[in-house]
């Protein structure tokens, strides 16, 4: 028993007397998990606060001015900028209207039905033939999504109930007018909406897990079996070991990153039954094989990058354990920053965004789901963090010169 509390004893004062290590398992983590939730609190509320704020931009075609007062009683025009246009207006610029609203330089379009107060009144002295209004909408825009909503919820239903008393009589009526939503798209966005959000998640994820794996027992894990120590004092540079031990983590992350990318896009295959030479997809969600190049490539930057930052990091560490709690709030950061692409409301993201390491990454990714994926964007994401990569190469290879570093001393 006392043999047991001794090796008891001997474990619990090699964690809680190092400094290091109880900073890694139980002071940083909670620093960061709060950090986290309170980013992802204020990206929420950010987000939420510039949908709210948008002025929405509606064009309603043949509106009467009964419904005109029903969009000003209803308050909806306090937050919307208004185009009112006649029917003729209307069919001459329906396809272009149309195109503005699936490229989001439009919130909402209304069109009442030609003659609307005359076929009211119709229906209201008992005709068969209801007066309809038409909305289209883009529902992959959040802008366009909330003006929907507002106007659906506040106009349609103050005009009903102006309808329902001033022609009808009654407010018990189920209906006076059709209403007919029709969402305009772009079809990849459409179809990528989910997979957008969650691919990047996935991909930063996943290839951290990875290169973590590799890059701690790669150096942390030589340096406490003492294999290292043995490689430093050979007659080889310390420059060349450090780029020997960084290519040969990258070539087996990279191949990592390479079967990653392979497996999603085998899964998206296997999901439906589109697949040709020039792209393969499912339901509608293809992929060309320009986007599988610029997937690829995205995340080979990223794996350099991880590489980099994991043998800086594993350097520093006495060991593996050490190293692993160092290396931990690192991953629940970079977990947080694939997390913050899902919060993206309708605006374009500034191009310089791409490149910040691992959250520009995964703006790349997402776009290049959705085929949104600029040339410019995508050189800036690539070149950004190659270049962050190569800065952190070069801290490493400074470190492996640090005769206290590299022999615990």
């Amino acid at each position: 028993m006392n043999k047991i509390a001794l090796i008891v004893r001997k474990e619990l004062y090699r964690v809680f007397g190092d400094k290091k290590m109880i900073m890694g398992l139980y002071v940083i983590p909670v620093i960061v998990t709060v950090a986290i939730y309170v980013l992802i609190g204020k990206m929420t509320s950010v987000m939420t606060n510039d949908i709210e704020q948008h002025t929405s931009l509606v064009t309603i075609a043949n509106a009467t001015d009964d419904f005109k007062d029903a969009v000003e009683n209803s308050g909806f025009s306090q937050n919307a900028q208004i185009n009112y246009i006649d029917d003729v207006t209307y069919a001459d610029k329906k396809a272009s209207l149309d195109e503005e609203v699936k490229n989001s330089d439009m919130d909402l379009v209304v069109c009442l039905s030609a003659d609307f107060e005359e076929i009211a009144d119709e229906y209201a002295a008992g005709g068969s033939v209801m007066p309809g209004i038409d909305i289209y909408y883009n529902d992959t825009n959040n802008y366009s999504s909330k003006a929907y909503s507002v106007f659906n919820n506040t106009v349609l239903e103050t005009y009903k109930n102006s309808l329902l008393t001033e022609r009808y009589g009654d407010v018990d009526y189920l209906s006076v007018f059709n209403i007919n939503t029709e969402n305009i798209c772009k079809e990849s966005m459409a179809n990528t909406q989910f997979i957008r959000m969650m691919l990047p998640y996935m991909v930063i994820m996943l290839l951290f897990a990875g290169v973590m794996s590799v890059g701690v027992d790669a150096i942390a894990g030589e340096k406490e079996r003492g294999t290292l120590a043995s490689m430093l004092i050979s007659p080889v540079k310390r420059s060349e070991i450090a780029a020997g031990k960084l290519i040969g983590m990258a070539i087996l992350s990279s191949i990592s990153a390479v079967v990653t990318t392979a497996s999603m896009v085998l899964a998206f295959a296997f999901m439906g039954s589109d697949s040709t030479l020039s792209g393969i997809g499912f339901g509608g969600v293809s992929f060309s094989a320009l986007q599988i190049v610029e997937l690829l490539l995205i995340m080979l930057a990223l794996v350099l990058f991880y590489v980099s930052l994991v043998a800086l990091v594993a350097v520093y560490s006495g060991n593996t354990k050490a190293a692993s709690s160092a290396i931990s709030p690192i991953y629940l950061v970079i977990i947080a920053l694939g997390m913050v692409t899902m919060f993206r409301t309708g605006t374009d993201t500034p191009t310089y965004l791409y490149a910040v390491p691992v959250y520009g990454n995964a703006l790349a990714v997402g776009d290049v789901c959705s085929g949104e994926l600029t040339l410019v964007n995508f050189l800036v994401s690539f070149v950004g963090t190659t270049a962050i990569a190569g800065i952190l190469t070069a801290l490493v290879t400074k470190a492996f010169n640090n005769e206290k570093l590299m022999f615990n001393a």
